[in-house]
């Protein structure tokens, strides 16, 4: 078990001031992405688990968290090539990906451009695999009313973060107030708005952006491991199936009593799962034997 105590680190990723944080020492290298308006302490119940076997990375992304704001498109090809210029940086040839939501879909395309980098991927609750989203995050996308769905106060970023669980008893005080710290902080919003007007318009998840993962999964190598909460209402558990169905050997469990962050609601069933996929050594052939739905336990 590593004894580092988990504190803010930045690096220059282009000219980018980006936060992260590391802890572990051994084996394979591990890289966490958070999703949409997500930031490093979405992780904060797992990266000292998946430390005691793992080297692990967790980063706020470009314009989240304390990463710079800035006025470039956030979208999947800047922040792909972000993640890709963050390893290569910190001379990480190669990692398991973690990504939650919009980070799980950054994670897929990752390993579509950069295969040779890429150890497994745990995909939760990922995005991409459809256009069906939460509506609020389409109505956002609409400029007369985002400004009203992403108002910077806390009531509104209670609201948001109470769709993102099943168990609202499991938001404690801290995390909404950090949440809230971090979306009102200048340029925010706009960095957020810009992310998510590049892969959401009124009809849901951009057709064009999920056109191009969906059309390339069977080309993925990796072995991966896709995690869902079956009470997710950002992202519905039925993208799931279309998700383990396309891509080459992939197993999938879902979790109940789950909203759209297992990581974070259930951290000790989703740790043990992660450090138990990564544990394995079974060639991609033998993985393609095992594609059934499970519930874990």
């Amino acid at each position: 078990m590593t004894s580092e105590i988990l504190q803010d680190r930045f690096i220059s990723v282009n000219g980018t001031r980006t936060r992260y944080w590391a802890a572990g020492e051994k084996e394979t290298a591990i890289i966490l992405v958070h999703g949409l308006g997500g930031f490093i302490e979405s992780w904060m119940n797992n990266i000292i688990p998946l430390a005691e076997k793992h080297r692990v990375y967790a980063l706020d992304l470009l314009g989240f968290g304390q990463s710079d704001k800035t006025p470039l498109v956030h979208d999947m090809k800047n922040l792909v090539s972000f993640i890709h210029d963050f390893m290569e940086n910190l001379g990480i040839p190669k990692a398991a990906l973690i990504g939650n939501s919009m980070g799980g879909g950054l994670i897929l395309q990752f390993a579509l451009d950069y295969p040779g980098m890429v150890e497994k991927l745990v995909l939760v609750d990922n995005a991409g695999m459809g256009r069906d989203v939460l509506a609020d995050f389409k109505w956002c996308s609409f400029p007369v009313l985002n400004n009203f769905f992403m108002r910077e106060d806390r009531n509104s970023t209670t609201r948001l973060l109470k769709k993102l669980v099943y168990d609202e008893s499991k938001l404690t005080p801290e995390f909404i107030e950090l949440s809230f710290k971090y979306s009102s902080a200048p340029g925010a919003a706009k960095a957020l708005m810009t992310t998510l007007c590049a892969g959401i318009n009124l009809r849901g998840q951009k057709d064009k952006l999920t056109r191009q993962l969906l059309d390339k999964l069977d080309t993925i190598k990796a072995p991966t491991l896709i995690i869902w909460g079956k009470q997710d209402r950002i992202i519905p558990v039925a993208h799931a199936q279309i998700a383990v169905k396309k891509i080459p050997g992939a197993r999938l469990e879902i979790f109940d009593h789950c909203g759209h962050m297992p990581m974070y609601e259930q951290p000790d069933k989703f740790n043990r799962l992660v450090l138990d996929f990564l544990a394995e050594k079974m060639p991609i052939e033998e993985l393609k034997l095992d594609t059934a739905k499970r519930e874990y336990a």
